[in-house]
């Protein structure tokens, strides 16, 4: 698997298109921490590591819906392998005049583009959710 995110990322859209209430992906840190992100920010009702059917290690997530639509509208990616995307703290982007969050990787950990600013961090942008 070339990108990790991309994949938990398309597994949740998929997911809430399904009408699933919870969706399982392979375990790793990164990922627990854009989750953690998404659960402060109230997109997901939480995640929680376990086993999988073959013997890794997974994540659970617990995906949110208000009155039968889910909580996330749009989930995408916007640093890839191929092309990373790094900004500072004035340049970070707002997602949908500022309703929507942006999840940047900083050099004091994964948060919302909120926090960056308030920390007066920058750095890489890994994806925006609204």
């Amino acid at each position: 698997m070339n990108d990790p995110i991309a994949d938990m990322l398309t597994r949740i859209r998929n997911s809430q298109l399904r009408g699933k209430s919870t969706v399982m992906t392979p375990a790793s840190k990164l990922r627990a921490w854009v989750l953690d992100v998404l659960a402060d920010e109230g997109y997901i009702r939480g995640y929680e590591k376990m086993t999988g059917a073959d013997g890794h290690p997974a994540i659970e997530i617990s995906l949110k819906y208000y009155e039968g639509e889910p909580v996330i509208r749009e989930l995408k990616r916007v640093s890839k392998p191929g092309r990373r995307v790094y900004m500072g703290t004035h340049d970070l982007p707002s997602v949908r005049q500022g309703l929507g969050v942006s999840i940047v990787s900083t050099s004091k950990g994964v948060m919302s583009d909120a926090n960056a600013r308030s920390q007066n961090v920058g750095g890489e942008v890994l994806c925006t959710v609204f």
